[in-house]
C-alpha cells in the first residue's frame, strides 16, 4: 500500500518534462480518482484499502492531487511538486519507518504517531522543499524549515486519512506563499 503511495510521485514530474497538457492530466487522475472510489466500495483490490482503522486516505489522496493539477500545473509546478511530494514521500516514508522502527510513540485524536515516523516526515519534507526551492530560485531559505514544519504538524491528524489532503493542498500554498513570491 505504501509503495504505491511513494511510487506514484514521480508521474507528476515526469508528465510535466512530457508536456502533457493541464486537461489531460486532469482527466487520468479523474479516472483514477474514480477507480479508487469504486474500490473504496467494493473492495476490489482489498489491498490498497487495508488499514486497520476507518479511513478515506486514497480518496483524499486522489482528490488532493486532482485540486493540486488544477491550480498548479501551469502556475507554479515546482508548488504541485512540492505539495505532491512532500505527502508521497514524506508521509509515505513517515508511515514506514514509523510503523517498523521502535521508537517513542503518542496518540492524537485516536492515532498513533511516532518519534521516528515525525522526523522522517520532517526531513524528507525539508529535503523537498529544500531541493525544489534551490532549483527555482538558486537559493538557500530559512523558509524550507517553515515549510517541513507546518507539513509535520498537519500529518500529525491523520484521522481519517485526512492528511492526504491538509498535507499536499497546505504545503504547496506554503511553498507558493513563502518560496515562489519572495
Amino acid at each position: 500500500r505504501k509503495i504505491i503511495h511513494i511510487g506514484i510521485g514521480p508521474l507528476i514530474p515526469i508528465a510535466q518534462f512530457l508536456k502533457i497538457d493541464q486537461n489531460s492530466a486532469l482527466i487520468f487522475t479523474g479516472i483514477v480518482s474514480l477507480i479508487v472510489l469504486i474500490n473504496y466500495t467494493y473492495k476490489l483490490f482489498p489491498t490498497i484499502e487495508d488499514v486497520e482503522r476507518k479511513s478515506y486516505g486514497t480518496i483524499f489522496y486522489c482528490l488532493s492531487l486532482f485540486i493540486l493539477i488544477s491550480l498548479f500545473w501551469n502556475k507554479d509546478p515546482y508548488a504541485l511538486i512540492a505539495g505532491f511530494f512532500i505527502m508521497t514521500f514524506g508521509d509515505g516514508l513517515a508511515g514506514l519507518i514509523g510503523k517498523n522502527v521502535d521508537s517513542k510513540n503518542w496518540i492524537i485524536l485516536k492515532q498513533t504517531k511516532s518519534l521516528f515516523g515525525t522526523l522522517t516526515m520532517f526531513f524528507t519534507s525539508f529535503i523537498v522543499v529544500s531541493s525544489l526551492g534551490y532549483a527555482q530560485q538558486n537559493t538557500i531559505n530559512f523558509n524550507y524549515i517553515t515549510i517541513a514544519f507546518i507539513s509535520t504538524l498537519l500529518e500529525q491528524f491523520s484521522i481519517f486519512g485526512i492528511d492526504n489532503f491538509i498535507v499536499p493542498i497546505s504545503s504547496a500554498f506554503c511553498f507558493k506563499f513563502f518560496i515562489t513570491n519572495l
